[in-house]
């Protein structure tokens, strides 16, 4: 899977950009504004006893909104391969503010994320009350916090998602999985399973959707928006336990296959 750019001085204006703003974005006005009832009604201790399909009521929730905001950008929502059942860590790469949106609409699971998103209009909104941990980058103090929370929570057979980069990249490479966040599996005794995740077409990654530089969240959320439809894809990947192998061998490891599920070395 290469990642694919159309920039530069011969790249022909998108002269259909204009009607897929008028398209989507009513859309999207009327998933947001149904959003604050549904999480009123759906995110507080009653509705955790009621289920649909065998599935607590505010994860099928979470799971359908997410996957509904994530198609009102025009995507097409693929999965390859299927998510471990109990508690899990998943780590995957990051590549856009959508990534969590795109793994929840597939698994329920908490995230760790950057202390920025909780401040993101109606994303940051979501994510928090779907159990989002922020961590504040670069404090030590912060990491410590966000993995005692992890574990207690993966102890409690909750999932959870990560994001071992520590941030969004280009969506060219797959960078270095930080070792030191996978300690909590081994502490909760759980199994690690990478996740490989693709916007594009064709299994290729289309460098439109990542963050370009110094770009805002509002600058990308709009561009985006009015973007071209392609496939978002989801591969959860061969999963891993933290026996023998240390927690630097299992991130690089981790690191490795979902490099080889995007087609990067």
């Amino acid at each position: 899977m290469n990642a694919t750019l159309d920039t530069g001085a011969s790249v022909p204006r998108d002269w259909l950009r204009p009607l897929r703003y008028l398209l989507r974005t009513p859309l999207l006005l009327v998933h947001v504004l149904i959003a604050i009832p549904l999480a009123l009604a759906v995110f507080n201790p009653l509705a955790r006893r009621l289920s649909v399909g065998g599935e607590r009521l505010d994860y099928w929730m979470t799971r359908w909104w997410s996957g509904a905001l994530v198609r009102r950008f025009g995507f097409r929502i693929r999965r390859i391969g299927e998510p471990l059942s109990g508690a899990t860590l998943f780590v995957a790469n990051h590549v856009s503010w959508m990534d969590i949106e795109l793994m929840h609409s597939q698994r329920m699971m908490c995230f760790v994320a950057k202390a920025e998103i909780e401040r993101w209009p109606l994303v940051g909104w979501l994510a928090t009350r779907a159990g989002t941990i922020y961590h504040q980058r670069g404090s030590v103090h912060s990491l410590g916090v966000v993995m005692q929370r992890m574990t207690a929570r993966l102890g409690e057979g909750m999932s959870a998602g990560v994001f071992p980069e520590g941030s969004t990249g280009a969506g060219d490479n797959v960078r270095t999985f930080h070792a030191r966040i996978f300690q909590v599996a081994a502490d909760a005794r759980v199994p690690v399973q990478p996740v490989a995740l693709c916007y594009g077409k064709s299994g290729k990654m289309d460098l439109r959707v990542p963050f370009g530089a110094r770009e805002s969240f509002f600058a990308n959320f709009v561009r985006v928006l009015g973007g071209p439809s392609m496939d978002a894809e989801v591969h959860f990947l061969e999963p891993l336990a933290l026996n023998d192998e240390g927690r630097r061998q299992i991130a690089e490891t981790a690191r490795a296959r979902v490099a080889a599920a995007l087609g990067y070395s």
